[in-house]
């Protein structure tokens, strides 16, 4: 976490934007501009400004963003829960799908069913984000209408019920509102849906390589010779060992969906952190930048020490 603040404070000052103009704007005076260059500690040494970044980053200051005249961690905070509830969704399907596509690819090696979902994962690597977005828009939004648009909601829906998580599924169910709920799912069916196929191809690819491992293990072999059913020894022995190394794979999937939705919500018109930093990216607005991939970085680092925390629950040897 230490070399992603270094890293980022480095792009921050490397960066052809001058932190100083973008605040007082060109037309300032000299006396303003330099004022300003004070109260901001750019003319103190690198190493004193990177402890003063890591002192306003430990308080969750991110400074105020130029597009919303806001605090940056307010921002951060409006935009994250929408992010957060597209990635969920989409790793919940991946995972109900992806895994037991890869266990059964895994038993039924060199079938038409291991051929079947190495296809599907190798589709799922290859297909381009923006291009399924696009076609999937265009077939079950423009032609057939079975789904809603861009956006979360409905312009009609939109403030309805009350933010309590910022999430709406979440929200519009504590309101007990089912009309919202149901619109909700309209819009959030079609992008969750391509980010866990994305999901899936990855989490189907790791559990059969995990699974082809395990089933070619002795104590296997000494299983089915004790005349275990096919089901305990697949599911119970091969699969028990199998949980451990899924845990951090489904994880990394996971984060990966929190950060790497930039162009599904650029498509889709989702108001989340990947459209934040994308929008504040184009309009050269560093803090909202900067506050974004530090929380991104923050994120992998605690999902990565929460799969390692999962491991002693599912692993007797961690405890």
């Amino acid at each position: 976490m230490i070399g992603l603040l270094f890293v980022t404070f480095i792009i921050g000052r490397v960066m052809p934007i001058d932190p100083v103009l973008s605040i007082v704007g060109e037309s300032a005076s000299r006396a303003t501009y330099e004022a300003a260059y004070h109260e901001l500690g750019l003319d103190k040494p690198l190493l004193v400004q990177f402890l003063f970044f890591l002192r306003d980053i430990a308080t969750g200051n991110f400074g105020e963003s130029l597009l919303t005249a806001r605090p940056v961690s307010q921002d951060l905070l409006r935009v994250f829960p929408a992010t957060l509830e597209l990635a969920t969704v989409g790793t919940i399907i991946g995972v109900l799908l992806g895994v037991p596509l890869g266990v059964v690819a895994a038993v039924k090696r060199g079938s038409w069913i291991d051929h079947v979902a190495r296809v599907v994962a190798l589709i799922g690597y290859s297909m381009p984000v923006f291009w399924i977005g696009l076609i999937g828009l265009l077939v079950f939004y423009g032609i057939l209408g079975w789904i809603g648009g861009p956006g979360r909601l409905d312009i009609f829906y939109v403030d309805i019920v009350p933010s309590v998580t910022g999430m709406i599924l979440i929200d519009s169910l504590l309101a007990g509102d089912m009309e919202v709920f149901r619109n909700a799912i309209s819009h959030i069916v079609l992008p969750a849906g391509l980010l866990a196929y994305y999901s899936l191809a990855y989490i189907s690819r790791m559990t059969r390589s995990f699974m082809l491992e395990q089933l070619d293990q002795e104590y296997i072999i000494t299983a089915r010779v004790k005349g275990l059913s096919e089901r305990a020894v697949i599911w119970r022995h091969a699969f028990g060992n199998v949980k451990v190394p899924l845990i951090t794979v489904i994880a990394l999937s996971y984060a990966g969906l929190l950060e790497g939705s930039v162009l599904t919500e650029t498509i889709f018109s989702w108001p989340g952190i990947g459209s934040y930093i994308t929008t504040a990216l184009l309009s050269a607005d560093m803090n909202a930048v900067l506050g974004g991939t530090v929380v991104v970085g923050l994120v992998f680092v605690c999902l990565n020490i929460f799969s390692d925390l999962l491991y002693k629950f599912f692993d007797p040897r961690a405890k």
